[in-house]
C-alpha cells in the first residue's frame, strides 16, 4: 500500500497532499475484519424471487401490497431496498424492475433514484 507519485519532476500538477498514507509502498502484514450481525428490524433478503406481472391479479399480489403501503403513508418517500425489506419475499433486482415498470405505468411515482412514493391522483377537470 502506497500513495501514488507523479516520476516528473516538471510534472504541471501540484505537491501531493498528505493523505495519511505512506510515500513508499508498504507491506500489508495484518487485517481486522469485523463481521456485523443484521439488526432485528433488518430482514435478510430472498436469494431468488419472480417477477408476478403474469401472475393473477388478487388484493394479495406483489404489486396491491406496495400500493397499499404507499397510499397509507403518501408523504413518505420508500427506497426500493425498504420496499423490498417491508415485503420480504423479493430480491431487491427483481424489486428494481416492478418498481420502474410501475412507475412508467403510472400507478406509483419515482421521486428519485430508486425511491417512490404513492402516485398523485390527476385532478379532472369538470365541464364549467
Amino acid at each position: 500500500m502506497s500513495t501514488r507519485k507523479v516520476k516528473s519532476p516538471t510534472c504541471r500538477y501540484g505537491v501531493r497532499l498528505d493523505d495519511g498514507r505512506p510515500d513508499s509502498s508498504r507491506t500489508i502484514t495484518d487485517l481486522d475484519i469485523t463481521v456485523l450481525a443484521p439488526t432485528a428490524e433488518e430482514r435478510l433478503l430472498p436469494d431468488v424471487s419472480r417477477d408476478d406481472r403474469h401472475a393473477h391479479r388478487s388484493p394479495h399480489s406483489r404489486r396491491e401490497r406496495v400500493l397499499h403501503l404507499l397510499q397509507s403513508h403518501p408523504q413518505r418517500r420508500w427506497s426500493t431496498h425498504e420496499l423490498a425489506q417491508h415485503l420480504g419475499d423479493i430480491t431487491l433486482g427483481t424489486m428494481y424492475r416492478q418498481l420502474s415498470r410501475w412507475s412508467k405505468d403510472g400507478h406509483i411515482t419515482k421521486t428519485g433514484l430508486g425511491i417512490y412514493t404513492a402516485a398523485t391522483p390527476t385532478p379532472i377537470n369538470s365541464l364549467a
